[in-house]
């Protein structure tokens, strides 16, 4: 699924606390936040691939409209789903193994992240070289 209206202060590990307070824990597998490289702050929507389409469902209903943050916003929640590049656990590997973001440079919290069982695991190694990022990789349009 795609989470809209994240604020943009949330980090990673507050969206996997948000994930597991709602009854989610060990039901996704694939969580990416990306991050504005520049400021260090969320771009405010995330992916998240929940193991069984029900699941997926489940949070789209329980989560679309939440709006009890830990940091003051006014942003409300939007769960909907992914387009179809972005479904299953292999389509957002392949997608994000050989992406600069996963250079060795970018910070760990900015990464994607794969879990088994609700524990972390590795992603598969690239198929490819990985470059960095370019200066404004991740980061919003500026006027």
């Amino acid at each position: 699924v795609i989470m809209r209206n994240l604020p943009n202060g949330y980090t990673r590990r507050m969206l996997l606390d948000l994930l597991d307070a709602h009854g989610f824990q060990g039901r996704y597998d694939f969580v990416y936040l990306p991050m504005d490289f520049k400021t260090e702050v969320g771009l405010g929507f995330a992916f998240v691939n929940f193991i069984t389409s029900s699941d997926a469902d489940r949070a789209r209903h329980e989560l679309s409209g939440f709006k009890d943050w830990l940091i003051p916003t006014v942003k409300v929640l939007e769960v909907g789903w992914s387009s179809a590049e972005q479904q299953g656990l292999a389509a957002n590997v392949d997608r994000y193994r050989n992406s600069s973001v996963m250079h060795p440079s970018v910070p760990d919290e900015f990464k994607p992240l794969k879990l088994v069982e609700g524990e972390r695991a590795s992603f598969p190694p690239p198929t490819r070289k990985i470059w960095p990022p370019h200066e404004n990789f991740g980061c919003r349009a500026r006027k």
